[in-house]
This record gives structure tokens, C-alpha cells and sequence, in this order.
């Protein structure tokens, strides 16, 4: 009878979350992977700054397009589906990106990518929601982020020993495949569960949403996100690998082990991020106190890296990886001051607003860059400076901004 209750539990963790978990790994994996590839993409095709924030950034703008109407197909749907479905488009994108010939092919192979990703997090916390008890749900959904910050980490160090075996072209039609493979898994894996599909009308979710984006308490706490959360995603997903290069004048193998920490850090921080929350509020302290804070070191790395401090390089990036993902404890936070029914739409608007700043960043941190000319092969100091002061004046304004609503939250 225990055996038989011991594998009861384990099957949707097996079925569920680990299928899920595969997925939001390949969503984290490109969203980073560019980091690595970008020079040895540049050998082939000819690329200056604004076409490779371009090229990588159009993924975020392609993935935020998608968010609304996502949430009207994961209730329609059910989030087993519309994954497998979107995975097969991501799995297109990355063969199209791999046949490349031209900047616009780039650009629209990534963008394919983008929109098929684009539910890899939203159907893994749909998902959870319908096969476990709410106690379990931190833990599961800590899981399916974990996968993501390892799947950061595999787009550093393991692809760029990938390149000693094979070209960019290789590594993204191997991660194509690997992509369409994790979409039948979903398929043929998860159980159809009752409730996973809905019948909420177009209608009703627009209603939804207009009633979040009217709300106070969401641009309250949105600004700060998306600065924070979505610079992080912009400079950790492309520029960290050409500031570890240029500024702190790390080699090729070290500027790998440089963006490993950092990926290493995030997966940390999303792992930790809500056990750290639980156990602030035990003390009495909210948990967006708590992402404020993080936030806030999470300004001080960024601004380390903005004025060039090269003491320890690899430190920092671990640091910034850290604290780049307290941010995401403004989903919880957010979710908790809105009415259950709204709690999807919530995620989906915050992330809709975060992939529009991170792809807005992305391009554009890469447009001024580019106001430098190159100096043997380097872009120069003043080049970050003037970028990176950018997302950071911007996060240190939305905290600003956010500081009342820390003062206000009461803790459950």
C-alpha cells in the first residue's frame, strides 16, 4: 500500500513537472544561448551591435506579443496542448535560424523561436496549479524555474565546448531537434486532467486584463520589474559576454566561466527566491520588501559592472546572476493583491510588459554600443558605461517608485 501511495505522488511529478521543467530548460537555454554564439555567428554573416541586439532581442518582443492571447488558449486549451503545439514553431525558428544566410533570416528565425517558447512558463505554472495542492506549489514552481537558470547555464560553458565539435549552425538544428522531442514528450506524457481546458471567452479575458492595466497596485510595482528583471534579461541573455571580453579583459574560456557563475547564480536565486520570502514574512517582512532589497543589489552589481570594477570579474557575475532573479518575487506579490480568478492574466501582463523592456533594452543597449568604433576588436569603456548606465538609472527610478507600495504590504 506505502509503494503504491510513494508512486502515486511521484507520477505527476514525472508526468508533470519534469516534461514542463524540459521545456522552460530549452525556453532558457535560447534565451541566453546568443551570449555564446554571437561572434562565431558575426564570422559568417556580417553584424555590427544594433543587428545583434537585433537578432537576439526580437526573441523578447516576439514572446511578449504572445502573452495575452496565451492566456485565453491555456484556458481554452489546457496547458498540455498549447505547449506541444508552440514547441513545434520553436523547433522551426531554430532550424530556420541554423539555414541562415542574411540578418532578416536571423531575425525571423529567432523570432519564431520567441513566439513557440513564449508559454514554456505560463503552461508549467498552469500545470502545477491543476496537478498539486497549493502547499506544493512553491516547491514545483521552483523546480520548473531552476530548470530555466540550468538551462542559462548550458548555453555558456557546455556550448561553447559544442563548438569544438561543430559550428552555431550545428548547435542551434541540435537544439531544434532536441526542441521538437521535448514537445512530444508533453504530448505523449502529461495526463489530460479535468478543468485543464476551459471555455472563457474572448470577451472575459479581455475584461480581465483591462481591469489589471486600470489598476494602481499593478503600476505600482511594474515599473521596477520591468526594469530590473528585464535588463537583467537583455544583458545576461548578450552583453555580459562582450563586457567580461571588453571590459574586464577576460579570454574566451574565461568570459565561458564568467557567464556560467552568472547563469549558476540566477538558477540559485530562482531556487532560493521563494523560500527566502517565506521566511522574511515569518520575521515580518513582506515579500516585496524582500524583492526591493534584492533589487537594490541587484542595481549596486550592475552599477559595478557600469563603471568598470574588473577586481573580480567572475565575482560579480555570480552576484548579478544572484540577484538578478529577485525580481521575479513580484509575481507572487502581485498575484496576492488581485482576486484569484485574476491570477494568470496577472503573470501573463507583468511578463507582457517585462519581454516588451527587455527586448526594447536588448536592441537598444546594442544601438549604443555602436556609437563607438571598435578598438582592436573591443568596444570601449565609456561604451558600457553610457549603456549600462541606462537599465541602471531606470531600476534605481522604479524602486524609487515602488518604495511606498514596500511600505503599505502587510504580510499574510
Amino acid at each position: 500500500m506505502s509503494g503504491r501511495d510513494d508512486n502515486s505522488a511521484a507520477t505527476p511529478v514525472l508526468r508533470v513537472v519534469l516534461p514542463f521543467a524540459a521545456g522552460y530548460f530549452l525556453s532558457y537555454l535560447y534565451r541566453t544561448v546568443n551570449a555564446v554564439l554571437a561572434p562565431e555567428i558575426g564570422r559568417t554573416i556580417p553584424l555590427d551591435a544594433a543587428d545583434i541586439g537585433l537578432m537576439t532581442g526580437i526573441y523578447f518582443i516576439t514572446f511578449a506579443a504572445a502573452q495575452l492571447p496565451l492566456g485565453l488558449l491555456l484556458d481554452r486549451f489546457g496547458p498540455r496542448r498549447v505547449e506541444a503545439v508552440m514547441l513545434v514553431f520553436a523547433a522551426a525558428g531554430a532550424l530556420a535560424f541554423s539555414l541562415a544566410e542574411s540578418v532578416p533570416a536571423l531575425v525571423v528565425g529567432r523570432a519564431l523561436v520567441g513566439f513557440g517558447v513564449s508559454a514554456c512558463l505560463m503552461a508549467a505554472l498552469k500545470a502545477n496549479v491543476l496537478f498539486f495542492p497549493p502547499n506544493r506549489l512553491p516547491l514545483m514552481n521552483g523546480v520548473i524555474l531552476g530548470a530555466g537558470g540550468l538551462g542559462a547555464v548550458a548555453a555558456t560553458a557546455p556550448v561553447q565546448l559544442a563548438l569544438q565539435v561543430m559550428d552555431w549552425r550545428g548547435v542551434y538544428a541540435g537544439v531544434a531537434a532536441l526542441t521538437l522531442l521535448s514537445g512530444l514528450a508533453i504530448w505523449l506524457t502529461v495526463p489530460e486532467r479535468p478543468g485543464s481546458a476551459g471555455t472563457g471567452s474572448l470577451g472575459a479575458q479581455l475584461r480581465d486584463v483591462a481591469e489589471i492595466f486600470r489598476n494602481p497596485t499593478f503600476w505600482r510595482i511594474a515599473p521596477a520589474s520591468m526594469a530590473s528583471l528585464g535588463s537583467f534579461m537583455a544583458i545576461q541573455g548578450l552583453w555580459a559576454g562582450p563586457w567580461l571580453r571588453d571590459v574586464a579583459g577576460l579570454s574566451v574560456a574565461e568570459t565561458a566561466s564568467g557567464l556560467s557563475l552568472m547563469a549558476a547564480g540566477m538558477a540559485l536565486g530562482y531556487l532560493s527566491i521563494g523560500a527566502m520570502a517565506e521566511g522574511f514574512e515569518r520575521l515580518g517582512i513582506p515579500a516585496a520588501t524582500l524583492g526591493a532589497m534584492g533589487m537594490t543589489l541587484h542595481a549596486l552589481a550592475l552599477a559595478a559592472m557600469a563603471f568598470g570594477w574588473i577586481a573580480a570579474p567572475l565575482t560579480l557575475s555570480a552576484i548579478y546572476g544572484f540577484t538578478g532573479a529577485s525580481s521575479s518575487i513580484n509575481y507572487a506579490v502581485l498575484t496576492r493583491r488581485f482576486p484569484a480568478r485574476l491570477a494568470g492574466r496577472v503573470n501573463t501582463s507583468l511578463n507582457l510588459l517585462i519581454f516588451v523592456a527587455a527586448f526594447s533594452l536588448q536592441w537598444g543597449l546594442g544601438w549604443v554600443i555602436g556609437r563607438w568604433d571598435k578598438v582592436d576588436g573591443h568596444w570601449p569603456a565609456v561604451a558600457w558605461a553610457v549603456s549600462l548606465g541606462i537599465p541602471l538609472v531606470a531600476t534605481l527610478a522604479g524602486l524609487a517608485w515602488l518604495a511606498p507600495s514596500c511600505r503599505a504590504e502587510k504580510t499574510p
